[in-house]
């Protein structure tokens, strides 16, 4: 009952085709579950794979979950981060769909820092209350010491000094590259969108969750796409969905236990 008018029309069931109809259908399907959750109705959310081309084809302003989460809540987009999980990996983004121009011009310590601390609270319901936190650096090397920009210098390394102000076991910046090659840490801290997708994807291919964290609503989807090219034709994998299920099932026990 909680999105019978968004659902299509039989007409509209067409596997595989990119049309209006459908984006529109996701994203209230979505906005009705996060309603539900937000008034107490339901745990948690799950979200299937969306389509972002059919969405905009309905005129609807969309970059991702995490922002329509922060929509429905209220709340400004920024404030909801994407953290996905896969592969050994848990890695949380302080921008992500946008170009990489956008994503620098938008770059703040206070939106690193905010970053740092949904993290921190999205892996204390994982099950890790105190997570060792690695924070990329914007440039190659984190901008080796300014011969690569300044960004990481003026953006990323007051956010690390505050977020250690406050008691969280963080650091950096330091060279993505580096820090996965050492895998020293429980959480890390993506600049931008290719950063922490590519090392998930490349681990966990079709099987990572995205959780989207900031908000008072538990809601993740999955690390991969709608697969159009084979939708319809019985051959998808669910390994993805199911492993998101289980997750936010143990999450939402365990918050009803404490």
């Amino acid at each position: 009952e909680l999105v019978a008018t968004a659902a299509l029309s039989a007409a509209a069931m067409q596997p595989g085709l990119v049309h209006a109809e459908a984006g529109a259908a996701a994203v209230a399907a979505a906005t009705a579950a996060i309603e539900a959750c937000r008034a107490g109705r339901c745990d948690a959310v799950v979200a299937c794979p969306h389509h972002e081309t059919a969405i905009h084809q309905a005129g609807i302003a969309f970059s991702g979950y995490p922002s329509l989460v922060a929509r429905v809540c209220g709340m400004p987009e920024g404030a909801v981060y994407m953290m996905l999980v896969g592969g050994g990996l848990r890695i949380v983004h302080a921008t992500l769909h946008e170009s990489v121009r956008s994503a620098l011009d938008r770059l703040t310590p206070e939106l690193v820092l905010g970053a740092v601390q949904a993290g921190a609270r999205a892996c204390a319901l994982l099950g890790l209350p105190r997570p060792a936190i690695g924070v990329f650096g914007v440039n190659p090397h984190a901008s080796e010491g300014g011969l690569f920009g300044h960004e990481d210098d003026a953006l990323v390394a007051p956010a690390v000094k505050l977020a250690r102000e406050q008691g969280y076991d963080v650091h950096g910046p330091f060279g993505a590259d580096m820090l996965l090659a050492q895998r020293r840490h429980d959480l890390y801290v993506a600049m931008l969108h290719d950063q922490g997708h590519i090392p998930i994807k490349l681990l966990a291919p079709n099987a990572a969750s995205a959780l989207s964290i900031g908000a008072d609503v538990l809601l993740s989807s999955v690390g991969h796409g709608s697969a159009m090219d084979i939708a319809g034709r019985g051959v998808a994998s669910a390994d993805a969905l199911v492993r998101t299920i289980d997750m936010l099932c143990g999450i939402a026990a365990k918050d009803r236990a404490e």
